[in-house]
């Protein structure tokens, strides 16, 4: 007896796959100011939500959101960038007040895996500094340019001698 093929039906269910994932969260001073790094791949061109928040106290706070509305302590002090598979949290003037565990949470708009969330804690005299290199590869333009008009820049210079 031969059995009939039975149909393949996929099941959206078993489709859904992570579309983007923390892969790293890390957090330096840059001067007076905390920079908090939250680092994913993203496998999908849907929009990407977020939200930086801190627990202290026992008490959670939205430092920066797209998702819900920020403290208003924290309003006027922080700000996002958002630049391929990275987005830093800046926080101005950041102070042993502002220290606890910082939380980056990721959602993909029709993602139903759910968010991705990572956290770590931050504590003022454990920080390091932020490395140079990595603030002139969040201004990839600039560097780009410097890069591109360094044989310009030498043709120019062998000219004039």
């Amino acid at each position: 007896i031969v059995p009939y093929p039975t149909p393949y039906f996929p099941l959206p269910v078993l489709q859904a796959a992570h579309c983007q994932m923390i892969r790293d969260l890390s957090a330096c001073l840059l001067g007076q100011n905390l920079r908090v790094d939250c680092r994913y791949e993203n496998k999908t061109s849907n929009p990407l939500t977020y939200e930086f928040s801190i627990t202290k106290d026992n008490r959670k706070q939205v430092i920066h959101s797209t998702i819900r509305a920020s403290e208003t302590n924290y309003r006027n002090r922080a700000n996002v960038t958002m630049h391929k598979n990275l987005l830093c949290l800046y926080l101005q003037g950041f102070t042993t007040s502002d220290e606890g565990v910082y939380m980056c949470e990721l959602r993909a708009t029709n993602d139903y895996t759910g968010n991705q969330i990572k956290n770590i804690t931050v504590i003022k005299d454990k920080l390091e500094k932020c490395a140079g290199f990595s603030l002139l590869i969040q201004n990839t333009s600039w560097l780009l340019l410097l890069l591109l008009s360094l044989p310009l820049l030498q043709a120019v210079d062998f000219v004039s001698l």
